[in-house]
């Protein structure tokens, strides 16, 4: 089954009064097939994520992963202001040479720094971008 498209819906034989009743059957049946294919294409594979009562899409239904494809950073902007985690955040570690290359920093990026501890046993640190510089954020003592 795909999706509905709208190509598929001919008019021609719908817009005029003087239009033939018969001629006007197979379009309205196929406009009709559309909408079945609508309505069928709820939570299935390239169809639409259906809302359940809450208005909320069921998490089963999320993708597990989210990428952008514009090379534009992927933005989340609630209207609290606020992104709340419920588990553990994960950040890929990256060297303080891969942070400091890199051309997109931004005032307030987090990062995790494998090698920017003062730790001698090499544990990494949270890094804050302040604008002008990385800032290292020492990890303390081990749970």
């Amino acid at each position: 089954m795909t999706w509905g498209t709208v190509g598929n819906i001919v008019t021609t034989n719908l817009d005029d009064s003087t239009d033939s009743p018969a001629a006007a059957r197979p379009d309205l049946k196929a406009a009709l097939d559309e909408l079945k294919n609508v309505i069928n294409g709820r939570n299935t594979a390239n169809g639409v994520a259906g809302l359940n009562s809450s208005s909320k899409i069921v998490a089963t239904y999320l993708p597990d992963e989210i990428n952008s494809s514009s090379g534009n950073p992927l933005t989340l902007d609630p209207d609290t202001g606020k992104v709340k985690l419920e588990e553990i955040l994960n950040l890929k570690p990256q060297t303080a040479a891969q942070l400091n290359s890199r051309t997109d920093k931004a005032t307030g990026d987090v990062a995790y720094c494998s090698d920017g501890g003062e730790d001698s046993a090499g544990v990494g640190c949270i890094a804050v971008y302040d604008g002008n510089d990385w800032r290292a954020v020492q990890l303390g003592t081990v749970l």
